[in-house]
């Protein structure tokens, strides 16, 4: 009989494999977003259903992992805007710059549009990204470069916005969407203002619209 490999070399073993699969799940994710299958990570990884869900229990928690450094980069993105002397520039780039990402890893723009996935590390990120936004927004209506009624809750629908541009003009025109954003922003400054007649979205519509809420 042949003695059962150190248990060491089976930590290391597992390290690999979970790697492995983290980094087959990322490659999956970002070209063809979260709904790629638990099968094809498995298949592409080269390991077995077993061993996936030795790490992850559910598809949720390798969303998560996948997605952390993603969510942490969101983050540094908002924490620079803030930075900016100049609050509309940095309010600005942070909306272009998160728009490039969505762009570029389709998994990140699922998760940010709703939190039907990635359930922990997105509810983290979005606790922690909702009070440097409306930091960028109030910083940038002080210096008077951001009109007075946009709030905080009407972010997240540009980024819908954003997202269906980018979702329709990706394989004929891929930086459509930044022209699109450019008429937002032109309209978003307090010399383009015009009355509003509809109220901002409030959280809990936010929340339901988002999939988030109930129905």
């Amino acid at each position: 009989m042949s003695e059962a490999p150190p248990t060491k070399e089976l930590r290391r073993d597992a390290k690999r494999n979970r790697e492995r699969i983290v980094a087959t799940a990322r490659e999956l994710f970002a070209g063809d977003g979260i709904e790629a299958s638990v099968e094809d990570i498995t298949r592409q990884a080269g390991v077995g259903m077993g061993t996936l869900y030795r790490h992850f229990a559910t598809k949720e928690e390798l969303i998560d992992a996948v997605l952390e450094d993603a969510f942490d980069e969101l983050i540094a993105l908002a924490e620079e805007a803030i930075a900016d002397d100049d609050a509309w520039r940095g309010f600005t780039t942070f909306l272009e710059q998160t728009l490039e990402r969505h762009v570029a890893n389709r998994g990140l723009k699922d998760v940010v549009a709703s939190a039907e996935h990635g359930r922990e590390r997105a509810h983290a990120m979005r606790e922690r990204l909702r009070p440097l936004v409306r930091q960028m927004i109030e910083r940038a209506q002080a210096q008077g470069a951001l009109r007075r009624d946009f709030t905080a809750e009407d972010v997240p629908v540009l980024f819908w916005a954003g997202g269906g541009v980018i979702a329709a003009t990706a394989t004929v025109a891929p930086d459509a969407w930044r022209r699109q954003l450019r008429f937002c922003l032109d309209g978003l400054q307090p010399a383009a203002a015009t009355p509003l007649t509809v109220p901002p979205l409030t959280r809990d519509q936010l929340d339901r619209s988002a999939g988030r809420g109930r129905a």
